[in-house]
């Protein structure tokens, strides 16, 4: 049995770019979580754990579905270009 990329170190490593990213570009912005999490139609809660880039109990990242990252890509008024850093290998183990 393979595991999900997601429980990856790499995949990991990648949450914590995005939320990095997540951050400076809100900060820019001059905007708050709340107002993130609103504009992007998503849950207090959703978006201060992407930008945490919180990991699982089982070790797996948290990730936003396509069509989330695109909502906040456009609350951010930044290209999905401009906001994921370089995607790791998504091997599964």
């Amino acid at each position: 049995m393979t595991s999900s990329p997601a429980a990856t170190p790499e995949w990991a490593e990648f949450t914590r770019a995005l939320g990095i990213e997540l951050r400076r570009a809100r900060d820019a912005r001059g905007l708050t979580q709340e107002t993130m999490a609103e504009r992007a139609g998503i849950s207090l809660y959703a978006y201060q754990q992407y930008e945490r880039g919180a990991v699982t109990k089982n070790g797996a990242a948290t990730n936003p579905r396509l069509a989330t990252v695109l909502a906040i890509c456009q609350a951010l008024e930044v290209s999905i270009a401009q906001l994921l850093p370089p995607v790791p290998p998504l091997t599964a183990r």
